[in-house]
């Protein structure tokens, strides 16, 4: 007959323990790599779908500078045209200039991007700090 210690199913030493708390961090390891997964795939429809937009505005006004200018020119006296023509272009250049500008910026600032994977992740670090002391 053996001792009742080693015929615990559940099992109370250290190597069970140990199995159990390695499979709740390989749990939580998963979770948190789910929910880094979710936000990747908001990210990229959220981009995916402002660029479509950006693309249908860009077409839509452009559109709308061509017919502009073309009026702006042929109701413009024939002796001024050269004039109204590189008034035009200087203005849709700063235009230009500009709007790259705002865009340079706002690619270099990203908004919380994965905020809520670190806002896990330091909580996680935080509950594991305190039940360690």
């Amino acid at each position: 007959m053996s001792s009742p210690a080693t015929d615990d199913g559940a099992g109370s030493g250290l190597k069970p323990a140990l199995q159990r708390l390695g499979g709740h961090l390989l749990e939580l390891l998963q979770l948190r790599l789910e929910l880094l997964g979710t936000e990747l795939e908001a990210e990229k429809l959220r981009l995916v779908s402002a660029l479509v937009t950006a693309l249908l505005a860009v077409m839509l006004v452009t559109a709308a500078v061509v017919m502009l200018s073309l009026a702006l020119l042929l109701l413009s006296p024939e002796g001024w045209r050269w004039a109204v023509a590189l008034g035009l272009c200087l203005v849709y250049a700063g235009l230009g200039y500009a709007m790259l500008g705002r865009a340079r910026d706002r690619l270099q600032n990203p908004d919380g991007v994965f905020a809520a994977s670190a806002a896990e992740l330091a909580r996680d670090r935080d509950a594991l700090g305190s039940s360690s002391s």
